[in-house]
């Protein structure tokens, strides 16, 4: 049976039943009232209207006329409440006896009268004696229909107390305590009820959802197994060393590469946070050092006897989760790239530049030599096409000659066979010397060349020759891209611990797109004549960054360019 219809039958039965107690009761109590209501306005009455006539009768002797009028007026009251069976007889012989006796009072007649009287008590006396006995069984039949209503009634709600809430809690709290399994992943728990349909039903359906949970999670931890087997593949095979961090730094993943570069077992860090591992191990305690801020510059690591470069690149891991726009942090990935091979070529590539530029020097200084020696008047008077053309020759070979010294220069820089000689040095001694080496380039358009120093008497660490280098390669490029008779501003002045130098001209100026790229190496800004090598700016960063110190630009188009640089104060 349905527990519906369970309910359904229980709690209306038991309406049924109070509404039936309800309607007996009211029934049996308008009965016993109008029981009573016949034995107060009847019997009662009549009793009454009796005991005035016989008090009236006393009476008679002593105030006739009172008496009489008295004993009539009740017996007319009394004429009109004839409810008993003998009751009109003995009225009537009342109103005989106490008519003769008015003709002709005398004591046999007032007999008669009290004898009438008694017999009307008598009569509505047994009434009364009936009529309660009526009322006595009409409350006995009420007490026992209410009082067997009732007991049906209170088994009933005794039935439905103990056995209805435990016949639907019971299924709900296994239920309850089945969908709690089913949520900790427990898909082997089912459920079985007895008794309502409905139950069964939910029973079956949750029964049927357990198991398909179950196929899915089969099927899913299969292919989950899968992925991650396919996954870890993958990342052992590649030739990158990664690294895998949750959101605690425990060590999750590490490939083989990793292993082989790190010297480590993966079964001793598996679990492990980077920084236990990295109290023993030199290389995790430098990966660690810039896991927030990753250097740009190659990691070294001596593996079989060889230098190898590996360039470090730290990758966050974040998910969004289902229905959110929010995204969660959950980890990191530590790459390192081996870029070996590309870091010999360039080496080669340096090698190569430092030969070639070396070998150049001696051929190219002999030409300006030759050149030199053809434009003395000793060896005869030259006409004006040979001089053009000898000058040529110069300015070419001078040409080579500046950038076979450049590139020595950034050879020097990039295989750190540069020295440094650090120093105390003098800012205004080193912008003097500088503006000494192009004042004759300057004359040559007319250029005015403006110092400034707002740094006191302060010295800096540095190198004299290279900061000199630097700002004589600031100046001509300043010359070569202001306009004629223009000027030059070069302001030295102090910032914090720092003392910087500025070299401002009036020239077309960078549009700000190629700022970063200014000081690449061989890095030309595009539309401008291209007479240089690409290199000054980027041997000038080198020599600066090597002093501790910082390089820049500022410029907009058509409004001219400030170079500057910092460096430390003594």
């Amino acid at each position: 049976m349905k527990l519906k219809t369970k309910l359904t039958l229980g709690v209306g039965l038991l309406f049924l039943l109070i509404v039936l107690m309800s309607v007996i009761g009211s029934v049996y109590i308008n009965k016993l009232k109008s029981d009573t209501e016949k034995i107060l306005t009847a019997n009662y009455n009549s009793l009454e209207f009796s005991k005035n006539m016989l008090l009236a009768l006393d009476k008679i002797s002593t105030d006739s006329v009172v008496a009489v009028a008295d004993f009539q007026k009740y017996n007319r009251l009394q004429e009109k409440n004839l409810t008993e069976f003998g009751e009109k007889e003995a009225t009537q012989n009342l109103n005989q006896h106490f008519k003769n006796y008015l003709q002709h009072p005398a004591p046999e007649k007032e007999k008669l009268i009290r004898e009438d009287l008694a017999r009307i008590m008598s009569l509505n006396m047994k009434g009364i004696e009936r009529k309660s006995d009526i009322a006595i069984i009409t409350a006995e039949n009420a007490t026992f229909w209410i009082v067997s209503l009732g007991t049906v009634c209170f088994l009933i709600a005794f039935i439905l107390l103990f056995n209805l809430p435990q016949t639907i809690a019971e299924p709900i709290n296994q239920l309850t305590f089945s969908i709690r399994q089913i949520a900790a992943k427990n898909y082997n728990e089912r459920v079985h009820f007895k008794g309502s349909e409905e139950f069964n039903s939910l029973a079956d359906s949750f029964n049927t959802m357990a198991e398909k949970l179950q196929e899915y999670e089969s099927s899913s931890l299969s292919r989950q197994l899968m992925e991650k087997k396919r996954i870890e593949t993958l990342v052992n095979n590649m030739h990158d060393a990664v690294i895998g961090l949750d959101e605690n730094h425990f060590i999750y993943m590490i490939n083989d590469e990793a292993l082989k570069i790190t010297n480590l077992r993966k079964e001793e860090i598996i679990g492990k946070t980077a920084h236990e591992v990295a109290v023993n191990n030199d290389l995790m305690r430098e990966l660690l050092k810039n896991i927030d801020h990753p250097v740009k510059e190659p990691i070294k690591i001596v593996r079989d006897n060889k230098e190898n470069y590996f360039e470090q690149d730290i990758i966050p891991i974040n998910i969004v989760k289902t229905g959110e726009k929010e995204t969660r942090y959950i980890g990191k990935v530590i790459l390192l790239r081996n870029i070996t091979p590309f870091k010999e070529l360039d080496f080669a590539k340096t090698n190569f530049i430092a030969t070639i530029s070396h070998e150049l020097k001696t051929p190219i200084s002999a030409i300006k030599m030759g050149v030199q020696l053809l434009g003395n008047q000793k060896f005869g008077e030259l006409n004006d096409q040979q001089k053009e053309l000898l000058k040529s020759i110069n300015d070419d070979g001078q040409r080579l000659l500046n950038i076979t010294g450049e590139l020595l220069n950034l050879s020097q820089v990039e295989t750190g066979n540069i020295r440094l000689t650090i120093d105390k040095c003098s800012p205004k001694e080193m912008v003097q010397a500088a503006v000494k080496n192009v004042e004759k380039l300057a004359e040559q358009k007319n250029i005015s060349i403006h110092t400034e120093y707002l740094s006191g008497d302060d010295f800096v660490h540095a190198d004299f020759d290279k900061t000199v280098w630097v700002i004589n390669n600031f100046l001509t490029n300043a010359v070569k891209h202001s306009f004629q008779d223009e000027k030059i501003e070069i302001r030295v002045e102090k910032l914090d611990t720092m003392i910087q130098f500025n070299i401002t001209d009036t020239g077309s100026g960078i549009d700000e797109k190629y700022h970063r790229q200014i000081f690449d190496r061989y890095f030309q800004v595009p539309g401008e004549q291209q007479n240089g090598t690409g290199l000054g700016l980027a041997i000038s960063k080198n020599f600066i960054e090597k002093q501790n110190g910082e390089i820049g630009v500022e410029s907009t188009p058509n409004q001219g360019s400030t170079f500057y640089f910092r460096l430390p104060v003594v």
